[in-house]
């Protein structure tokens, strides 16, 4: 033993206070934390239904799959550049031209592992102490902290269910300042599915081309999942001016239900890009050889896949929505995309007696078996996200829980 330090379990030796200062912002994953929770009941022996994590149901599609494990027969498990394969870098640039007409040079593309960690290198090459982005509430629950991570400061505009949750254009002008670095604009959006049109794009630009340091960073991950409203359009693709204004980040989870993969790519001004790649250079390195090579099958190969996908979706969506219409105090706003349902349950809560929708989401997965994402962790309070990657049996099974739960809350406060 070491003279004047006693033992100690190595929990008990490491403080809160031990850690950098730049963790105390964060927070676990609400998403993650609820699935956990399930699944612990679920070990219980308790029959919980997933209406919680934000992942395909499906298999990943057979041609993906072969073209991994041909990856892997032929050895392409070596290192790769940092910035991913060039013919993978190929497959998007040829994809992102075919169906959106944006044209990328490789030098203006790069591949990660997974959008969440080009989401997360963009911030960091991009963001000093003190700078603000602008987030659209609801939000997608990492943002805030991939901010905070990079020291800087978060500023939201609300939107409310009655506009369809798409955001003012004059509220997001007097959310912006000399100060603003990045505007997160993400649509289809998660948690609400909803799309933002051209003309409220438009409009969005008219204002960021006022600020010169202003980038929009264009979240696309469910852009194939859009059903109604089309067709899909972002803010590079409104012209070069917005082109060079923009980074456009996206990925193969959700359209090909591919998220334990891990690929992601994003495209933008060339000297943004390859600072994401240095940076990626000193902390991952490059993203999995064999998923690298998974995802150019996915991106070149069939799509008659992702229509087959979209449209459960759709359906699922529907059926959902249709199940918990005119359920008391929950108010609905149908998506145009992605795989969730969106509800606002401020009239519940307040008819229930319940302190918010942390607490909602408690009872739900505790007396209903049904696990559902409270809408703080959106920053949207008073709300929930239901996920539709689900199979249709499940769905109805979760609403005749979830309308059980609330006839009976409602009857024990005397209001039915």
């Amino acid at each position: 033993m070491i003279s004047g330090r006693s033992a100690q379990a190595p929990d008990d030796f490491v403080m809160t206070s031990d850690l950098a200062r730049r963790v105390a912002r964060l927070t676990a994953s609400p998403t993650l934390r609820i699935s956990a929770q399930a699944a612990a009941l679920q070990a219980e022996g308790k029959n919980i239904l997933p209406l919680a994590a934000g992942e395909p149901d499906f298999d990943t599609p057979k041609h993906i799959r072969e073209a991994a494990a041909r990856a892997l027969a032929e050895g392409y498990t070596r290192y790769t550049p940092a910035d991913g394969l060039p013919s993978l870098k190929e497959a998007v640039r040829r994809f992102w031209s075919e169906t959106n007409g944006l044209d990328y040079e490789p030098r203006e593309i790069v591949v990660t592992a997974g959008a969440k960690q080009a989401l997360y290198n963009l911030v960091q090459v991009l963001v000093d102490p003190g700078d603000e982005v602008v987030l659209v509430a609801p939000y997608w629950v990492s943002y805030p902290d991939i901010v905070h991570l990079a020291e800087g400061t978060v500023r939201l505009v609300e939107t409310r269910v009655e506009d369809g949750y798409r955001p003012d254009p004059e509220a997001l002008r007097a959310a912006l300042s000399p100060r603003t670095r990045l505007l997160f604009l993400n649509s289809p959006n998660n948690p609400t599915g909803a799309f933002y049109p051209r003309s409220l794009l438009e409009a969005i630009a008219t204002m960021v081309l006022e600020h010169p340091r202003l980038f929009v960073v264009s979240d696309d991950l469910y852009d194939r999942l859009l059903w109604d409203g089309g067709p899909f359009v972002n803010f590079a693709m409104l012209g070069p001016e917005c082109r060079a204004r923009t980074i456009v980040v996206n990925g193969v989870s959700k359209t090909y239900a591919m998220t334990g993969w891990r690929i992601g790519y994003a495209a933008g001004p060339a000297p943004i890009l390859r600072a994401m790649a240095d940076l990626a250079s000193h902390s991952t390195s490059n993203p999995n050889s064999i998923a690298q090579k998974a995802a150019e099958a996915a991106l070149l190969g069939p799509q008659d896949c992702v229509r087959t996908m979209r449209e459960a979706y759709r359906r699922r969506h529907e059926q959902l929505a249709h199940a918990l219409d005119g359920l008391g105090g929950w108010r609905l706003r149908r998506a145009q995309g992605t795989f969730y349902l969106f509800v606002d349950v401020r009239s519940f809560l307040a008819e229930a007696g319940l302190r918010d929708s942390l607490e909602l989401a408690s009872l739900l997965l505790e007396h209903a078996g049904v696990a559902v994402v409270p809408g703080e962790a959106f920053g949207a309070p008073g709300c929930l996200r239901l996920s539709t990657a689900v199979s249709e049996t499940l769905l109805d099974e979760a609403a005749r829980r979830i309308r059980t739960f609330v006839d009976e809350r409602l009857t024990k406060r005397g209001l039915r």
